[in-house]
Parts: C-alpha cells; structure tokens; sequence
C-alpha cells in the first residue's frame, strides 16, 4: 500500500478522470482506486486489512445469522430522492430488516463501464457510504470489475447483507392466519414513479421524489411495540409493488386478502402520473416502505409505533387476512364493488432498482 503513496504514483483525479480497463485488472490502478476511493469512503477496521474476506464476529447468544443479497441495475443513476449508492445499501438492509434482523455488514461488488466519469462514481461511492452510516452497516469486503465501453451501462452494484436475528422473531410470508391486519408503512408508488418520470423527463407540478430509506429502525420500533410472535409477516413491496407483495404473501400462507381501496395511501401527485400513464399505483415500486401482517389484537399498538416513525407518519391498516383456497387478493372499492388484484404480468417498469 506504501507503494501507491509513493512520489511517482499521482493521485486519482477524482474531478476530470474516468474509468479505463485498467482499474479492473489487478494491478497498481486497481489498487489505487481501491484505496483512494472505496476504501477511503467505507472505512472500518475489517475493510482495512486489505484481505480477500472478513472475518467477523459473531452474534450474541441465542441469534441466527441472517444473509441477503441484491442487485441493483436502476436506471438513470441518479433520481430524486437518491441514486443507485444509497439504493444498493437501502434495498439490502431492508431485505434483512423485513426478516427480523439487525442489519450488521454488507459487501459490494461494483461493474463499471469503461469511460465513466470518476466524479460520478465518487458521488455514488459518497452516497452508498453515507447511507450506510445512517443504516448503522458497515461494509466490509467487495470487489471491483470494469467492462469495455458500450458493454455496460455506467455502474451497476451488487450488495450482499449479513444481520442478527434475536431470539423468538420469526416472520415469514407463511405465517399470514386469517383474521390478521394488514398494515402497510406509509403511502405507495414514490420510487417507481420518480423513476420513470426522471428517466423520461416527464414534467409535474410537483416533483415526485423515491422513497428510499432503510428500515431497520422502523422494525426495532414495531418489536418494542408489540410481543414478536404478533407480528406474522414482514416485507419491502419493491418490484411489482403492493399488489404483487400481497399475492406472494397470499399464496405462501394459503389465505386470501382483502383490502380497502379508500384506506390505501396514494400521494395526489403518484395517482395523477399513474393516471395519465395508464398505470396502477398497487403495481409500482417503492423502496422505503413495509407491509406488516399482524395479530387484530396488536394492529392499533403497532400502527401507532409505526405513526411515531419519521417513516411511517402516513401508516395505514389496509385490510384483513381472509379464508381462502383460492388464495385471492380482492380490493373493496370506493363504490362498493370488489375487483380482483393479481400477480403483476410482465415488466411494468424495468430497471427501477
């Protein structure tokens, strides 16, 4: 590492330079991107010994290890609301949190494209370490690649997440009992929509801003709240949105679900561009909200731990749990009917995370 400090070795021109081949082929420019940027930006104890993993410690006793992993292609980089850094540390720390977990430690394996700007990719590298910071994470080991121009699309990042989960939490999408509350964390859409409008540079009276945030804290909350055994399912409707969450939830537990159209918050400015692009706002993306089954008996308790959260002020308890074979998801309508909810078919969206 002396090496890369020495007086021949300039150091990275953060401001003007951009990725070249060589920053993926093992050698001195490798290495001084490692250290001048991700290194620099990530720093701990355990990324510093430079070594091909980490070694970490264990949980306490009585806790299991929790392990996830992401990738994240979203498209354009950079959005209202955040950018692909912070969405990579968001989308997996959440993925551990709706598990039960106490997110601990993520690695990161970045591929670059040939040509792109080092400016870019330190704002992003900035980001992913700052939002690691407010998520309490640390990343501990990651890797590096870089592909020729035109073969890539700037960065995309994979993440991989470990957490602890204490003794006696348990969710899991099969755990939904008819009878149970569903409860979902705040309104819905934000992220899909800020993406879409930024990538097709649609304009509205107000700029929709992603919802990207970690929710680990937000989880903490609802144990403090409630015993655990009342909360039967947590889960992040990312891809495919809220419909498509609950029809996964549904099917795992045998049950079906019914929901309240009236009691579902959709922010003014999420329905109005859903209209006007022919979309349904149950299908679209967010990344810093939760659905929580739980126990009837625990759902005021935990709607009101959930209000207390800077993320969860808007939180909602959007319909039952429900006896059903068929495993349908049904929405009540505002003017009394009822329609069916199904799976999302196709790529509504793409490359929204």
């Amino acid at each position: 590492m002396n090496a890369l400090h020495s007086a021949s070795t300039r150091a990275l021109d953060l401001r003007h330079g951009r990725v070249d081949l060589s920053f993926g082929a093992g050698g001195r420019a490798m290495a001084q991107l490692v250290a001048e940027l991700f290194v620099r930006a990530f720093a701990n104890d355990y990324l510093a010994r430079g070594d091909d993993g980490a070694v970490l410690p264990a949980p306490a006793p009585g806790e299991r290890l929790v392990v996830s992993t992401d990738a994240h292609v979203v498209s354009p980089l950079f959005f209202p609301g955040g950018d692909i850094g912070s969405l990579s540390v968001h989308g997996t720390v959440n993925d551990l949190a709706v598990m039960g977990a106490r997110p601990l430690y993520l690695t990161a394996g970045f591929i670059l494209e040939e040509g792109f700007p080092l400016t870019e990719l330190a704002r992003i590298v900035d980001s992913m370490a700052a939002a690691a910071r407010a998520a309490g994470v640390r990343v501990v080991a990651g890797d590096t690649k870089v592909v020729e121009q035109g073969k890539g699309d700037g960065v995309f990042i994979t993440t991989a997440g470990i957490g602890a989960l204490p003794a006696g939490r348990d969710p899991g999408g099969a755990r939904a009992r008819p009878g149970d509350a569903v409860l979902v964390s705040g309104a819905i859409g934000e992220h899909g929509m800020a993406i879409l409008a930024q990538r097709e540079a649609l304009a509205f009276e107000s700029t929709i801003v992603s919802d990207s945030a970690p929710l680990n804290g937000l989880v903490e909350a609802l144990y403090a709240a409630v015993p655990a055994a009342a909360i039967r399912v947590l889960r992040d409707p990312t891809r495919g949105g809220l419909a498509t969450t609950l029809n996964e939830i549904a099917a795992q537990s045998g049950v079906g679900i019914e929901l309240a159209e009236e009691a579902i918050p959709v922010p003014a400015q999420v329905r109005a561009a859903c209209e006007l692009l022919g979309l349904d706002p149950l299908y679209v993306a967010n990344e810093g909200k939760l659905v929580a089954i739980c126990a009837a008996e625990a759902a005021d308790a935990l709607l009101a731990a959930l209000r207390a959260h800077p993320l969860g002020a808007q939180a909602a308890c959007i319909g039952t749990v429900t006896a059903d074979p068929e495993c349908f998801v049904q929405i009540r309508t505002g003017f009394g009917g009822r329609r069916m909810v199904d799976w999302l078919a196709g790529e509504q969206l793409p490359r929204i995370c």
